[in-house]
């Protein structure tokens, strides 16, 4: 006797299957099917102004030295200020140049394999709060750790900005490469997996992201000999973003910054970063790194 295929539901009757077991291994879908790719570009909410296709040409006369915008009268100014309507346009009726959206910050989803790990248990540490600050408490020596399979965890989370995840990954990343050496040199084989989540993070363009992928990065160039010379290769992956904020700095005329013991400049972080690769990266260091920042200026003159 012949079996008949039961009926198919339509797609919104069809029953939504959870992740009940918390296993890696669990093939149910999740709440969310879509994901966020960290540090992706935001849609342009503006429409597009057909005017600037339509051919017209506009004849431009020369200005007289009564006509040249002073201080004060900008868009941002004091005076103009009052004129700024509702609709973004200025009293006159011509639009507000939009200010540049490449130093902002993009999108960072609350994703990372760190935390994934951290909160199913499969990670070694746990947090030990103390009386002046935390730290962690590893489960086993550090040397004795798989640095192919825990390194690129603990990198994935540079890019948490929520507590204890931020904090966990940040110190892992500093205790696991004070111990390299006892590790025979366990980093410099790993390296290649770190890329990836390095560029993530400094993707996500945040602030406080940047600053400890940073610092990151300089203890990651100077743990171990070759090191510096193997991130080469990887320069045209890490440094575009750096470019961009490389000039970021702070005008701040005579006052004075109290936070400095917190190097939380980025421009002077950048150029402090660039200085070590270009001291530890070898002979082929400084080209490739005035390819992507033209405006880097050497060190050994």
């Amino acid at each position: 006797m012949p079996v008949i295929a039961a009926p198919k539901l339509p797609e919104e009757n069809q029953k939504v299957l959870w992740r009940q077991t918390g296993s890696c291994f669990d093939t149910t879908r999740s709440e969310n099917s879509i994901v966020v790719r960290p540090g992706t570009h935001r849609p342009n909410p503006n429409r597009v102004d057909q005017s600037v296709f339509n051919g017209f040409h506009k004849q431009t006369r020369v200005k007289t030295p009564c006509q040249y915008q002073k201080k004060g009268t900008t868009v941002l100014g004091k005076k103009t200020a009052a004129l700024v309507l509702s609709n973004n346009k200025i009293g006159s009726g011509s639009p507000i140049r939009p200010r540049s959206v490449a130093t902002g910050s993009r999108a960072n989803p609350a994703n990372t394999e760190f935390r994934r790990f951290y909160e199913r248990g499969d990670l070694p540490i746990s947090l030990e709060h103390g009386g002046v600050e935390n730290k962690i408490m590893w489960k086993m020596e550090i040397e004795h750790l798989d640095y192919h399979h825990y390194m690129p965890l603990f990198f994935s989370g540079l890019r948490e900005i929520e507590a204890p995840y931020n904090f966990l990954a940040t110190r892992g990343i500093y205790d696991m490469l004070e111990a390299n050496s006892y590790a025979n040199g366990s980093v410099l084989a790993v390296l290649p997996q770190l890329i990836i989540p390095i560029k993530e993070a400094l993707n996500t363009r945040n602030k406080e992201v940047l600053v400890k992928t940073l610092k990151v990065l300089q203890e990651l160039a100077k743990c171990e000999n070759f090191i510096g010379q193997a991130l080469v290769p990887y320069y045209r992956q890490i440094l575009p973003v750096l470019n961009i904020f490389y000039r970021d700095t702070q005008n701040i005329g005579d006052n004075i910054v109290y936070g400095q013991r917190y190097e939380e400049n980025l421009a002077d972080l950048i150029e402090q970063t660039l200085q070590i690769f270009e001291e530890r990266g070898g002979e082929d260091a400084f080209i490739n790194i005035k390819y992507m920042i033209p405006t880097y200026q050497s060190i050994k003159g």
